[in-house]
């Protein structure tokens, strides 16, 4: 008998899933934990290994397909099984029942007392019940952003509406029905002052005064970051706290590192340890804010923002306070160079509980960064270089090499002194580097 494969679960905020690509066709012999497909994630793109042996007897899902958690994609069996045949959905079982009833009725003269009740059910009315075809992501999203789930027209497949099809309407300022594109087309006649029916749309490509328009679609990656950061900005009333670190200790460190060692230890690398030993004095910091109570976590996994192609990645180190500077610098290396290859997992993006943000590679002196949802707070990080100070011995100004840091926190559950003595530690820390070694 065939055993159905189903759309898995491979992050932990993962909701449904693209096919990208089979790597598999129907007929072919199949081994436990053979990789069969590229599936898109939230987090990440990755191969799907089958967790069964066998035939693949029918691919129900095609390439580009987006389908819900659990929902059928692949069937395998034995050699010459036939997939079995699905029974017809139940809004035809009904349409076909509808039909034989008024051909007798019709016979005899009747009137079809049934027929309006049938023809609603059948009709907007199903809609309305809940049994429009949609993705349970997709339900959930039009009941929390008001979108009627009636008026959108799907692009899954079969015509099943799926969350990016919620998206775009919700961002258009409605949804996809004939009348509100009607009203649309009514009003922008009359604000333009033109004719009463404007003519049809330029076609793709042609902006006008804008010169030729090129539309990019989103990546589920790209979406997913864009749907977070809204979430933060939206949900988090956040506040900044920002200091100069004076990084000549720290400088001189790594100079002496890297005689001894072609890999020695970034500063970013230093920061995120300081960070880490930070977080364990601060277990607020190192927490979240939940629908009206806290979650303190246990370990400290502190995630490290990559830009990657198109996209913001942010791959995690996990216990982050017990590792080595030099531990860090190797796990935060491996991971960068994951993310650049398009190789990072869904499980390698996941449990992070603080985030380090540095672009001070690219000579940013100091920025605002958004929180990371549920996170309470992130670090944002300027570049490393030599500015005018006051000695505060001699009192004389002086060049030192200096970094500006902001800490950006969730003020649901930090407080502008929880967040000061935090990032004054982080500073300690980073002024005498010797004890990121202890």
């Amino acid at each position: 008998m065939a055993t159905d494969i189903t759309m898995p679960r491979l992050s932990d905020s993962m909701e449904e899933g693209t096919i990208l690509k089979w790597l598999v066709s129907e007929g072919d012999e199949v081994e436990k934990g053979q990789e069969i497909a590229e599936i898109e994630t939230d987090k990440a793109n990755m191969t799907y290994e089958s967790d069964t042996a066998g035939t693949v007897i029918e691919l129900v899902a095609s390439e580009g397909d987006t389908l819900a958690l659990g929902e059928v994609i692949a069937r395998v069996g034995e050699a010459g099984e036939k997939p079995e045949k699905k029974e017809e959905p139940k809004e035809e079982d009904s349409g076909e029942e509808e039909e034989e009833p008024k051909a007798e009725e019709a016979d005899k003269g009747e009137e079809p007392k049934q027929q309006p009740k049938k023809s609603s059910d059948n009709g907007a009315s199903a809609e309305s019940d809940g049994r429009v075809k949609a993705s349970p992501v997709a339900k959930r999203m039009a009941k929390e952003l008001g979108v009627e789930l009636g008026d959108i027209e799907g692009s899954g497949p079969g015509g099943r509406i799926i969350k990016s099809d919620v998206e775009a309407a919700a961002e258009s300022g409605g949804t996809k029905t004939k009348e509100k594109t009607e009203e649309a087309e009514a009003e922008t006649s009359e604000d333009g002052g033109g004719p009463e029916r404007e003519p049809e749309p330029e076609p793709a490509g042609d902006a006008g005064p804008k010169g030729e328009m090129q539309t990019i679609e989103l990546t589920r990656l790209q979406r997913t970051v864009s749907r977070r950061m809204a979430e933060s900005k939206a949900t988090a009333p956040d506040f900044q706290l920002n200091v100069d670190i004076d990084m000549s200790a720290a400088v001189e460190l790594r100079s002496k590192l890297k005689e001894m060692t072609e890999t020695a230890p970034s500063y970013n690398d230093m920061v995120v340890k300081a960070c880490a030993n930070a977080l364990r004095e601060f277990p607020r910091v190192n927490a979240a804010y939940r629908d009206g109570h806290f979650e303190l976590y246990s370990r400290v996994n502190v995630g490290v923002a990559v830009a990657a192609q198109d996209t913001l990645v942010v791959p995690t180190i996990f216990d982050a306070d017990k590792k080595s500077l030099g531990e860090i610098s190797r796990t935060a290396r491996e991971a960068i160079r994951k993310v650049r290859d398009g190789k990072i997992t869904p499980p390698e993006l996941s449990g992070g509980t603080f985030t380090v943000s540095n672009l001070g590679m690219y000579g940013i002196d100091s920025f605002s960064a958004v929180i990371n949802p549920p996170q309470a707070a992130i670090l944002a990080v300027g570049s490393l270089k030599k500015r005018a100070v006051v000695d505060e011995d001699s009192g004389r100004i002086v060049a030192r090499d200096t970094m500006s840091a902001t800490l950006v926190c969730d003020h649901r559950i930090l407080y502008g002194a929880d967040g000061a003595e935090f990032l004054a530690r982080v500073r300690e820390l980073l002024e005498k580097p010797l004890t990121l070694a202890l």
